[in-house]
């Protein structure tokens, strides 16, 4: 097959959120499935800066990605990138490609993939990484897009994948029908975790002395992410031990003042450490020196933090409210919350600190589950055969079966 993908941001802007990973571990295995995979993606790098496109297409493990300035990396960081080179450079390779992968929903590039794939018959596939629903920022802007344009862009897919039993409602919410709906959760590299950082090296570099527990999170730093439950709950903590510090890892996607003002006045800034954003070896590293991971999001419809923590032998515990906690729970292999309870969060995390041996055996079954369920060749598979089903539908539909 010749498959586009189509992604705002890809790595190394790892900045953006999960979705540049994704789709980047996905087109691999797809690659090593045989097939050619193109990527369309802009330049931004971070809120700040852009890559450098020296060479377009650049050859990633196999995958030729082109990539295409964008007007502002302010918009990409708000979901909202435009790319005008993309659209012409659509309008003449469209044709060439048997089915395209939409990893976005609000965007121009969602409307030049839309506009073209109708007027040429080319199946497309949304995957909108949990941003269908007109929540949060920018209310008002989101309603006006789906008015004019979402709305048609939705229902004009072919399919439209959901990583998540919570993922799905929130199409089903937006007027989908549910047979166009399929449930293929992200996947984990598992050679990541082949060979882990010795333990100690995390610590050694932010001065935490081996005797501390370690709470950490790891994620966007943003408002829907439940960071201030999690540091009110950990102030709690506090009051019984200083032996414990919370780690603060990701880069601020608007609400880092917010919580370095929470944290002064709970009076608890010697005990917060925010790293800022860690990728790879460093992020690993984070992970294996911590004690446990706190996921305390809301509408979050995956999360890959907790099954790369748990593969890194690190218990986590994450919110009743999001998808990866659907699995969390049925394969019993870490602790749901409710969202936003700060005195249930301290006495769960308190637990999992006194109670290691439980905890790791929870992290061993979970280990077995994301070896068994979710690596990218099962995965990949999945969506391998989403692809051929929809080429093959669309064929029979334009020849009239």
């Amino acid at each position: 097959m010749k498959i586009l993908q189509v992604i705002s941001s890809f790595p190394p802007a790892y900045s953006y959120g999960g979705a540049p990973k994704v789709a980047f571990d996905m087109s691999k295995e797809l690659v090593k499935n045989g097939h050619e995979v193109t990527v369309f993606t802009t330049d931004a790098y971070n809120s700040s800066s852009r890559l450098e496109i020296t060479t377009n297409p650049e050859i990633m493990d196999g995958i030729n990605v082109f990539r295409f300035r964008n007007i502002s990396n302010t918009f990409t960081r708000k979901n909202f990138s435009c790319a005008p080179l993309m659209f012409l450079s659509l309008k003449k390779v469209i044709q060439d490609f048997d089915i395209i992968h939409l990893h976005e929903y609000r965007s121009f590039q969602a409307l030049f993939v839309h506009y073209y794939a109708m007027k040429y018959q080319i199946p497309y596939i949304i995957q909108a990484h949990g941003s269908v629903l007109p929540i949060f920022e920018k209310l008002w802007m989101k309603k006006i897009f789906d008015l004019f344009w979402g709305n048609r862009i939705l229902q004009d897919a072919s399919k439209l994948i959901a990583v998540s039993k919570t993922e799905k409602n929130q199409y089903l919410k937006m007027g989908i029908p549910e047979d166009k709906i399929v449930i293929i959760p992200n996947g984990i590299n598992l050679s990541e975790y082949e060979k882990l950082p010795e333990y100690g090296k995390f610590r050694k570099k932010y001065k935490i002395n081996s005797d501390q527990k370690i709470i950490l999170y790891l994620g966007r730093i943003h408002k829907s992410k439940g960071i201030d439950v999690l540091i009110n709950s950990y102030s709690k903590l506090l009051d019984q031990t200083k032996y414990v510090k919370l780690i603060i890892v990701g880069p601020d996607d608007g609400y880092l003042t917010s919580i370095k003002e929470l944290i002064e006045k709970l009076h608890i800034q010697d005990n917060v450490i925010i790293t800022g954003p860690l990728y790879n070896e460093e992020k690993i590293e984070a992970f294996v020196d911590a004690d446990v991971l706190v996921y305390p999001g809301i509408l979050e419809i995956f999360g890959l933090v907790p099954f790369e923590s748990i593969m890194c032998g690190t218990p986590v515990i994450v919110t009743d409210d999001c998808g990866c906690g659907e699995l969390i729970n049925e394969v019993r292999c870490g602790h749901l919350v409710n969202y936003g309870d700060t005195q249930i969060l301290a006495d769960t995390i308190r637990f999992s600190l006194n109670h290691e041996t439980d905890c790791q055996n929870n992290v061993e079954i979970g280990k077995k589950f994301i070896s068994t369920y979710l690596t990218w060749k099962k995965i990949g598979k999945n969506v391998e055969s989403l692809y051929f089903n929809t080429i093959f539908n669309n064929k029979a539909k334009i020849q009239g079966y």
